[in-house]
């Protein structure tokens, strides 16, 4: 355990350093390409067994903040010649983030609705907002809406670490916090299939009439066994959900009448610590993981009624190796074209419009879809009173052309995912279907064993 101690952006650890921080690439990207259409949010929820005392989580999250001032920010006011967007640090609160919602059969269906069709407002700090919702007398559920363009998933959930040792009364941060994530070393070479245009999902879905405020997305929460690989066997958790997810495209597109084509997948990389010294705001580097066999005579077996479990083990043992190599490959977050696209050398207007155009330019050869995995949570989230997290949920954006993501995280020995999807994709029937397609695809990853 180490004591609670102010963000580095804080002075002599008492009040919060005003001033200001230019928009790193991967915020400055996701800046021009907003769209009320498609909301960039990230929500996380966490179950508590019971309810805790409104004034208590306020004064903990608001302490929390303090306490990590990165995250009180709002966007300067800009004009289209300047040269960057920044970030004003605020210091305190611009409005209160924290609401509660009243017990009843829907409350937790609308609070996610919200999350997904409602991001903090950018000009207001702080860019989060905590909703505690009553499930019934006893258990509640914290949910927490990030915007993507000012922070991400392990940074929502720091700031919900932090606010529950407040909440509990600790002066210490919270034990068990996983250790930095270390570069794999592993050989070069990431599969055949780079110029390959990748595998898109394909669409099922009736069209709707969508009203103002409406869900953009679509989502499913799945509480699932975690799996237990072989020790002996190189990969990891994370190699068997990449695994599945491309066994699900494979299935899905058959049973759709789509040709195959190789399946990409976008894999976030963290190597942050997760202490109170770790560095917020939007901190992965995005690698494209091929998911393919690599000899295509494995293609129909994998894709079978009755999967060759050789040819499983053949692809978990290939997608362990591609991870490895890209991962211990040094790397711009979002790769040196998006780096030359936000260097400033021309107005933000100017680059805004050539980052739209190189976006739906590249849209035929963006990934499969995108994987998240947080692995297991590095925090106890002990709220004292209202007991310790029995479960962890969280979403990524499914923009399109792209459109589908899945997220997932571990407590309690419990494996928690979430699939979610761009109604332009699929309709909610099409989503529960694709969940389950992507259960039994996991399903095959379980009995593998080391030898190919």
């Amino acid at each position: 355990m180490t004591a609670l101690q102010a963000d580095p952006l804080v002075a002599g650890g008492g009040a919060p350093v005003a001033g200001r921080l230019a928009f790193p690439t991967v915020d400055e990207v996701s800046r021009h390409c907003l769209s009320d259409d498609e909301p960039e949010s990230v929500h996380i929820e966490v179950h508590l067994p019971g309810r805790p005392d409104p004034r208590r989580l306020r004064e903990a999250f608001h302490r929390a903040l303090l306490l990590h001032p990165r995250i009180l920010v709002r966007q300067a006011p800009h004009r289209w010649y300047r040269r960057s967007y920044a970030w004003e640090l605020t210091g305190t609160p611009d409005v209160d983030p924290v609401s509660f919602a009243g017990p009843g059969p829907d409350a937790l269906v609308r609070a996610r609705a919200r999350a997904l069709a409602l991001c903090p407002p950018l000009h207001r700090s702080p860019p989060v907002r905590l909703e505690v919702v009553a499930l019934d007398g006893v258990r509640s559920v914290l949910l927490l809406t990030v915007h993507h363009t000012a922070l991400d998933a392990p940074t929502g959930l720091r700031i919900l670490a932090t606010t529950a040792a407040l909440y509990g009364g600790e002066s210490t941060a919270t034990g068990g916090i996983a250790p930095v994530r270390r570069a794999h070393a592993g050989q070069r070479g990431d599969g055949r299939t780079r110029w390959a245009r990748p595998a898109r999902l394909a669409r099922d879905t009736v069209p709707r009439p969508t009203r103002a405020g409406a869900a953009v997305n679509g989502m499913l929460l799945r509480e699932l066994p975690l799996p237990q690989p072989d020790p002996a066997a190189p990969w990891t958790v994370n190699d068997q959900l990449l695994v599945a997810a491309s066994l699900m495209v494979g299935r899905w597109n058959l049973s759709h009448g789509r040709p195959g084509r190789p399946v990409r997948i976008t894999v976030p990389v963290d190597d942050r610590c997760r202490g109170m010294e770790m560095p917020l705001g939007n901190g992965t580097r995005l690698v494209e993981v091929p998911v393919t066999p690599d000899d295509r005579s494995d293609a129909p077996l994998l894709l079978a009624r009755r999967p060759d479990p050789a040819a499983v083990t053949r692809l978990l043992h290939t997608t362990a190796r591609r991870t490895r190599a890209l991962k211990s490959q040094p790397r711009a977050s979002l790769g040196p074209g998006a780096a030359l696209l936000t260097a400033p050398l021309l107005p933000v207007g100017v680059r805004g419009a050539l980052t739209r155009g190189v976006r739906r330019a590249a849209a035929p050869w963006t990934s499969t879809l995108l994987l998240s995995n947080l692995g297991r949570v590095p925090y106890p989230l002990d709220f004292g009173d209202a007991g310790r997290a029995r479960a962890v949920w969280f979403s990524a954006p499914a923009r399109m052309p792209r459109g589908l993501s899945l997220a997932a995280a571990s407590t309690g020995g419990r494996l928690h995912m979430t699939l979610r999807w761009s109604r332009d994709l699929l309709d909610d029937t099409a989503g529960a279907a694709l969940a389950r397609v992507f259960e039994d695809c996991l399903s095959l990853t379980y009995g593998s064993r080391s030898a190919p």
